[in-house]
């Protein structure tokens, strides 16, 4: 669970291509240690979104503060700096497919550190461990399944020991075996690592399984309606929209039981 000390905020932001209004007056905040859940459904922005936190593109209005760094009013060179706190797993795994997986790892740390070859070595096989591939360090990604792709890419997105986590819908593509080891696997790394975690997902088991703060965007007010942990909004929240959301595809029964009322959460 989060320490409930703001570490990013969002505050008034409206997110545009052209004239074109994806979202606006978006008010979030996400503490420190928060597995921070971006939800909704299909082209409502949530990718988007998550664009605009990693700095790949300017709002059209409002600000993005990581603790009292103003991304957006900063300078590029000191956005670059704030990056390197960051790690970022991308829906695809985004792996280079003409390297081994412990070339892939290497990559940010001979890029943007100092270290020597047996010290990038060592935390190149550090990171792979705690992703369980130790072993597949000479490996390419065509040579693996989908799920350790994104083992991979999620070690990689490690590879600087980054305060802050972004996930783009990790969980896409992977049978639900696959999918429930990667949440345990972020759920385990968010405590070992005491790292903030922000993930893109519209999968109901994932939510309610790893998500204690979350944000719903809406396609159709194009804003948000609702906010907090999913599992008080599934049970708490009146909005029509966010019940159809977290109780799609369910029965009741099924609901509560994800949701904790019949006393199990899981």
């Amino acid at each position: 669970m989060g320490s409930q000390a703001p570490y990013i905020t969002v505050k008034d932001l409206t997110m545009a291509y052209g004239d074109f209004v994806v979202m606006r007056n978006l008010n979030f905040t996400i503490n420190r240690g928060d597995i921070f859940i971006i939800m909704g459904g299909s082209g409502c922005g949530k990718s988007t979104l998550l664009r605009h936190m990693i700095g790949l593109k300017p709002p059209a209005k409002g600000d993005i503060l990581y603790g009292d760094f103003n991304f957006w009013k900063a300078a590029p060179s000191e956005r670059q700096k704030m990056m390197r706190n960051v790690g970022v797993l991308y829906q695809s795994g985004a792996l280079w497919s003409s390297m081994t997986l412990a070339e892939n790892v290497a990559l940010p740390l001979q890029q943007y550190t100092k270290l020597s070859k047996k010290k990038i070595r060592d935390q190149v096989a550090l990171k792979l461990s705690l992703v369980a591939l130790s072993g597949f360090e000479d490996f390419y990604p065509s040579e693996i399944s989908g799920g350790m792709r994104k083992r991979a890419g999620l070690a990689r997105a490690m590879a600087l020991d980054p305060e802050i986590l972004f996930f783009d819908e990790p969980s896409a593509g992977l049978d639900p075996v696959s999918a429930k080891r990667l949440d345990d696997l972020i759920l385990q790394l968010r405590d070992s690592l005491e790292a903030t975690v922000v993930v893109v997902t519209h999968e109901l088991p994932s939510i309610f399984a790893i998500g204690n703060n979350s944000v719903f965007l809406d396609p159709e007010t194009r804003t948000m309606v609702a906010s907090g942990d999913p599992k008080k909004l599934l049970a708490e929240d009146h909005d029509p929209k966010v019940q159809a959301f977290l109780r799609r595809g369910e029965t009741e029964e099924n609901v509560d039981t994800v949701s904790g009322r019949n006393g199990t959460c899981v």
